[in-house]
């Protein structure tokens, strides 16, 4: 073994000096995308449409993937006009399979990844992160959904429901029309398949035609008449979780907690100030933002080319030195403005003038 490492420590060198300024892993790289060993990578191996503005994109994680658990995120990179670009997705793969984000065409780069991902495609990765997961014993679960917030919530199902005889599902999924609702046979299929698995739709444009009500127990209890024993997770738009948060609070003790996964930051009522102008000093560019408007967004909106992740205010990728100026955090109200600090700037809005250092 010595001797092996003895000799391709040499080659290696020789390699480097051959492909300077590359490095012989950027080479690899062509041949093997996810080869390189300075960025995690996946290569797509099916693309699968679910409605009309939804897709199931399947990818192949290159090493250093951690294994996901059922109803965690990961941060996904995509180059979109020779730039790349990060979002965070739900995983809706089962655990111990190869990922999957279901992705639906809202904004510029989920719409870019249904419209154009296609098999062979590279996308960049960031490993599996979140706490919205399965609980470690045993119980009864209720899921509460709407639109896409059922993606992580069908990890978990997918995970869950084939491998436990005595697993105990009502999930409760509110979409527009039956057209719109995400993996609606397949959820039906396993259903019947497995009678631990209640599943219960409710369309806001058709059958029902009105939104879900949980302001008062009257739709809860016709749907789910035992739900105060169950351990219940909600994920959705963030009305929908408010109304939840707040019914629990009212009407559940601590033994049965309701678990919230949001893909939004919570905005303190109020917190926009008086705005300002944002001058971005490396690129040269200025815009007027109203005081309830992320610097982040301002940023994309006059084609600032902005660092960013989750978009609220978890995995701290969208972090940028503060040149002057203070800002506002939309989440609590507080201000910021010493030179030179890092702000996150998918929760933080212009309070006046503020120069950043992009």
């Amino acid at each position: 073994m010595l001797g092996i490492v003895t000799i391709i420590r040499p080659l290696r060198r020789v390699a480097s000096l051959l492909t300077t300024p590359l490095e012989p892993e950027d080479f690899l790289g062509l041949i093997n995308p996810l080869a390189s060993s300075r960025q995690l990578r996946g290569v797509v191996t099916k693309v699968v449409p679910e409605t009309a503005d939804s897709t199931t994109i399947h990818f192949r994680p290159g090493k250093g993937w951690n294994a996901h658990l059922a109803g965690q995120w990961a941060r996904i990179g995509v180059e979109i006009d020779g730039v790349r670009q990060w979002r965070s997705y739900s995983l809706s793969a089962p655990a111990g399979h190869d990922p999957a984000i279901t992705v639906t065409a809202i904004g510029f780069v989920s719409t870019a990844l249904v419209r154009n991902t296609r098999v062979g495609d590279v996308l960049f990765l960031d490993v599996p992160q979140g706490d919205f997961v399965l609980p470690r014993h045993p119980r009864p679960l209720l899921m509460l959904t709407a639109g896409s917030g059922l993606t992580p919530v069908m990890s978990m199902v997918r995970t869950l429901v084939p491998r436990r005889p005595d697993a105990d599902v009502v999930l409760i999924h509110s979409a527009r029309t039956r057209s719109e609702a995400l993996f609606h046979d397949e959820l039906l299929e396993l259903a019947d398949q497995f009678p631990g698995l209640q599943v219960k739709h409710w369309y806001t444009r058709e059958e029902h035609g009105r939104r879900l009500d949980l302001t008062d127990l009257t739709d809860l209890e016709a749907l789910c008449p035992d739900w105060r024993t169950r351990a219940a997770y909600a994920c959705g738009p963030a009305d929908f979780l408010d109304a939840a948060t707040d019914l629990w609070d009212r009407e559940v003790d601590a033994a049965s907690p309701l678990t919230i996964e949001r893909f939004a930051p919570v905005l303190l009522p109020g917190t926009g100030g008086e705005g300002g102008t944002i001058t971005f000093e490396k690129s040269d560019k200025q815009v007027d933002a109203a005081g309830d408007v992320p610097l982040l967004d301002a940023g994309e909106e006059c084609g600032v080319v902005m660092p960013s992740g989750c978009r609220m205010g978890i995995c701290r990728s969208c972090l940028i030195p503060l040149v002057a100026g203070q800002v506002r955090d939309l989440r609590t109200g507080e201000l910021h403005g010493q030179d030179g600090e890092l702000i996150q700037t998918c929760i933080n809005a212009a309070a006046g003038p503020v120069h950043l250092d992009i």
